[in-house]
């Protein structure tokens, strides 16, 4: 299990009560098309999803410690391209009534801390091009740009050009 908190947000797992608040953003339109999945049309479609998420250790939900709602989430996941144990990757999605008061870069700041305190040396944060908070997000919280990439969204069927970041811990230690 894993707990990160910070002054206006508590990261942890999710848990079954958590499907109302999870089918409340991820059924926004746009949400998550931006990240490469279909918004949710109905609750079945938010409880199939949110199955695999309980059994995930490595997908947090963000939730606001004002109202104890669940607001968004972020995945740490594998590194996708060399397998590296040393290397995750991030993603995130975040209600629409939640943005624009600097949410997301307080749990990526959480988040990037914990990795870089539990022998992670990179993280990898990617974004599609038409993504521009996103990208403004990623650059905020200090990942450096790297290259341009592709992304095929299978569950939407569509390629999407994107940005690859990366940041290192032995650079962001200099800081």
């Amino acid at each position: 299990m894993m707990n990160i908190e910070t002054n206006r947000l508590l990261l942890r797992n999710f848990v079954e009560k958590d499907k109302d608040d999870v089918f409340q953003y991820c059924s926004q339109h746009g949400i998550g098309e931006m990240a490469g999945w279909p918004q949710h049309e109905t609750i079945e479609d938010t409880e199939k999803v949110l199955a695999g998420w309980i059994k995930n250790e490595h997908k947090l939900a963000i939730v606001w410690k004002e109202n104890g709602r669940v607001i968004g989430h972020i995945a740490i996941d594998e590194d996708s391209e060399e397998g590296r144990h040393d290397t995750k990757e991030l993603g995130c999605a975040l209600n629409r009534d939640y943005h624009r008061r600097g949410i997301m870069s307080e749990a990526m700041t959480a988040v990037i801390h914990y990795l870089f305190d539990h022998n992670i040396s990179y993280i990898w944060a990617c974004c599609f091009k038409e993504n521009t908070a996103s990208k403004a997000l990623i650059e905020k919280c200090g990942f450096v740009f790297r290259q341009d990439g592709e992304f095929y969204a299978e569950r939407l069927n569509r390629n999407f050009q994107s940005y690859e970041y990366c940041l290192e811990k032995e650079q962001m230690e200099k800081k």
